[in-house]
């Protein structure tokens, strides 16, 4: 009985060893924290070795980067030897690398603990407004530290909750990356409508985002829908006209009508990126220029020097608003 004792207590010390020396073989090699938006990097860990496989990742971290306002909050990559985790949340990132096979739920739990020391540290007034990249470099010395605690398991405190994050992994796991939707690395060829758990789906098209709203730009989409509104008014008032009067002509209902639908379509452009996004507006643009020839008895020179002009400069407007470019390379 004795032997047997001392047989088992070999084999669970021998055991226990073999697990320490696997996790200690699975490690975190770097993290950061990237703004959604636009890509921009806020911080990130600097010691990381500078090895083949490593530089692959960088690039892989930069196509990302430049994605991540089409994607879940909560993703991974499995690349070759590493495997690149993140979560999304108010507007930032949290990217990590580590090894293939360091475990998923400590990953998830690391980048969560990013995610509230630096939601806790910064407001989003900050990162909605920063422009510099790496202007919150700081926080590289918090990411060290607890880069440093989960990659020594036995320094590990009771403070990450592992059953609550495994089971929130198993209601909704990370949305799987493939290296054939990665494409180039310039960025993702497309995305596939796949279906996975807790997220939905993500469109094989997305609307590409434009760039900021600027003030002329506020300006004129209020003027198209006054101007909308006062065709829809006038149009409404040709109605009761017309069945007031026998005599009226019914095409005068159809051209306010049909001014009412090119500003607000002129709106919609605005707001939304489109295929032929300029030349419908300027085609937009001539459909209320010949409304309002057509309405020229009804309108004085003033009301058509006005609808016209607000017509134009909300033509201008939405071809100065562009689609957003490539993020600049910050050689992360």
């Amino acid at each position: 009985m004795f032997p047997m004792l001392l047989w088992l207590s070999y084999v669970s010390l021998h055991s226990a060893r073999f697990s320490l020396n696997w996790l200690a073989m699975s490690m975190i090699l770097c993290a950061s924290v990237v703004r959604v938006r636009d890509g921009l990097p806020l911080s990130a860990s600097t010691d990381y070795e500078q090895s083949m496989g490593m530089q692959q990742c960088r690039k892989y971290f930069k196509t990302l980067s430049k994605k991540l306002a089409q994607l879940p909050d909560r993703c991974m990559l499995k690349a070759g030897q590493y495997n690149i985790s993140f979560i999304s949340s108010l507007g930032v990132s949290y990217m990590m690398l580590c090894t293939e096979n360091y475990p998923s739920v400590l990953a998830f739990c690391f980048l969560d603990e990013l995610q509230k020391e630096f939601i806790t540290t910064y407001n989003m007034m900050r990162t909605n407004t920063a422009i510099r990249p790496y202007c919150f470099i700081e926080f590289d010395n918090f990411i060290q530290r607890t880069k440093q605690r989960y990659n020594n398991p036995r320094s590990l405190s009771t403070k990450i909750n592992l059953a609550d994050m495994q089971t929130e992994i198993k209601l909704r796991p990370p949305y799987q990356i493939s290296m054939s939707e990665l494409g180039s690395t310039n960025g993702f060829a497309h995305l596939s409508a796949a279906e996975f758990k807790g997220t939905g789906k993500i469109s094989t098209a997305p609307h590409q985002r434009l760039e900021a709203v600027t003030l002329p730009g506020i300006v004129s989409f209020i003027l198209s829908l006054l101007c909308g509104a006062l065709n829809l008014i006038r149009g409404f008032h040709a109605i009761e006209s017309l069945l007031q009067n026998e005599g009226e002509d019914f095409s005068y209902v159809i051209a306010f009508f049909l001014g009412t639908a090119a500003c607000l379509y002129q709106c919609y452009l605005f707001l939304y990126c489109t295929s032929w996004r300029n030349v419908k507006s300027f085609l937009t643009f001539g459909l209320i220029c010949l409304c309002n020839m057509y309405l020229y008895e009804l309108r004085n020179l003033w009301q058509l020097f006005f609808h016209v002009t607000v017509g134009a400069f909300s033509a201008l407007q939405i071809r100065l608003r562009q689609p957003q470019g490539k993020s600049p390379d910050y050689n992360v």
